[in-house]
């Protein structure tokens, strides 16, 4: 293609070269440089790409795009941007086709229910006869075709090149998960989204490698906010306002509030007997009752983000209904219909604040037990682990130490971190280093009315033990204590 066509939505300074030229292909890795490519030197955290401005050109490359001062031969044509990587996702939209063009963009964007919000919202969609794809924390969905995800969002070159496939194997809609750090480092630039929903936020991923302080956290999500035609938001939320400011869009709010546009109303919790979720009454701009077999408060806000988006597709209140009945978010408060007698999940929460909201959440529903299994990761914040063990101690009758990811430590370090923190509380605890037998012993010595969470793994389906991945898949373990039939049912 030409590189004026690559490059025709960039403000740009030409320093060498011309812009008349025909390229071959868009890199942004070095090592992926060929003959008369267009490379984008962005500056990484671990590695700067003007580094390898000289390794690239002696590949062949015929158009560098930089921010900074390079030394290149005279045939290489460069181009000084103010910032690469939004350089970078307007060059792939145009090297893709501006396949967003062709798709209606749903972007979430939050501190939790993302993930949960994306599923719900392709269910309701694929069952109205949307086909619809997904991108987001646990794989993208393309079609029948699923890619297990690396990041929450993808860099903008991969973003455009889905965007593409699902044009082109006919999806109608993308709905994905929008991070704090894909906005702040442009990987959704390069196009306009159909939707942009807020579900909450709180502090969370502020620290050397993210976000310097909470500001700049509520600063990056507030962007998507410039960068979508339809905004849908948790009215609740005290931060709203801050998520807002400059905002360029249409508002929309739901929640439990007076002055939301859909609101939840009469929630009531269910136990079904080995199975927990909620139901409530939806009024405002839709009326209509809505049951899920998720349980919490945390799932009528989900379940609302979904609702309201799919409400400007015009779809039949029954349609999502039978759609709400059927969600399953893999370790995303992920019910195993192990017994009757006693309830038994998978739950990613991995840090204090996301096993608090869990285990506080689980209390309202009165289990005669609350079982907490968990371990942490190494090479990871020993803060972490003293105090996701206190919360566990506070919140749960039963805490059951184990191994989650020990990486390059000793598992019994970690596990004696976790029972400093337990000890700070007056709950029970066992330590069960193998996590397999961990999970055993939970399911083998459960209580009539006992909820029990495998906490921490979420949909990982790995064990990481110095530098190794093996396969350990938390279903996989549960499904052998029920075959082995030890326990009552």
């Amino acid at each position: 293609m030409k590189l004026i066509d690559l490059i025709q939505d960039m403000e740009y300074e030409c320093v060498q070269g011309s812009t008349d030229r025909e390229v071959t292909a868009l890199v942004y890795d070095s090592r992926k440089a060929v003959q008369d490519c267009v490379f984008v030197c962005i500056s990484g955290a671990v590695r700067d790409g003007h580094e390898f401005a000289g390794e690239v050109s002696g590949k062949g490359a015929a158009v560098l795009i930089v921010e900074k001062e390079v030394s290149v031969p005279a045939q290489v044509t460069v181009l000084r941007v103010a910032d690469t990587r939004l350089a970078l996702a307007q060059a792939s939209a145009a090297y893709f086709g501006h396949p967003a063009r062709e798709l209606t963009t749903i972007g979430i964007t939050g501190t939790k229910g993302k993930t949960t919000a994306t599923y719900m919202v392709r269910s309701i969609l694929e069952n109205s006869g949307y086909k619809t794809g997904l991108i987001g924390t646990i794989e993208t969905i393309i079609g029948e075709e699923t890619v297990p995800s690396a990041n929450t969002t993808p860099e903008s070159y991969v973003v455009q090149e889905t965007f593409r496939k699902m044009a082109d194997a006919g999806c109608k809609c993308v709905v994905m998960e929008v991070s704090s750090q894909g906005l702040m480092l442009h990987r959704v630039g390069g196009f306009v989204f159909d939707y942009g929903i807020f579900t909450n936020l709180e502090p969370d991923h502020i620290g050397p490698n993210e976000h310097k302080d909470l500001a700049d956290y509520i600063h990056c999500k507030s962007l998507l906010f410039r960068q979508c035609r339809q905004g849908i938001c948790n009215g609740d939320d005290s931060h709203l306002k801050e998520i807002l400011a400059g905002h360029t869009c249409q508002i929309e709010t739901y929640g439990f509030g007076e002055n939301v546009d859909l609101r939840a109303e009469n929630v009531h919790l269910l136990d079904k007997g080995g199975s927990l979720g909620v139901a409530y009454h939806m009024s405002g701009k839709l009326d209509m009752d809505v049951e899920i077999d998720i349980p919490g408060k945390f799932s009528v806000y989900n379940s609302m983000t979904a609702i309201a988006i799919c409400r400007h597709f015009g779809v039949e209140k029954e349609t999502i209904r039978r759609s709400m009945s059927q969600i399953r978010v893999k370790g995303r408060v992920e019910l195993l219909p192990v017994s009757t007698r006693f309830t038994l999940m998978i739950d990613y929460a991995h840090n204090a604040m996301s096993l608090e909201s869990l285990l506080t959440t689980l209390r309202e529903y009165h289990p005669q037990r609350l079982v907490c299994l968990f371990g942490c990761g190494g090479n990871r914040s020993r803060d972490r682990r003293f105090q996701m063990g206190e919360v566990s101690s506070r919140l749960a009758d039963l805490t059951i130490v184990t191994s989650d990811n020990p990486r390059n430590e000793e598992p019994q370090a970690i596990v004696d971190d976790i029972v400093t923190g337990v000890k700070k509380a007056d709950g029970e605890y066992v330590t069960i280093i193998d996590r397999a037998q961990a999970i055993r012993y939970a399911i083998e010595n459960a209580r009539e009315g006992d909820v029990i969470v495998l906490a921490g793994k979420g949909h990982e389906d790995y064990q990481e033990i110095n530098g190794k991945k093996y396969h350990m898949d938390e279903r996989e373990l549960v499904e052998a204590v029920v075959k082995d039939g030890n326990f009552i049912h």
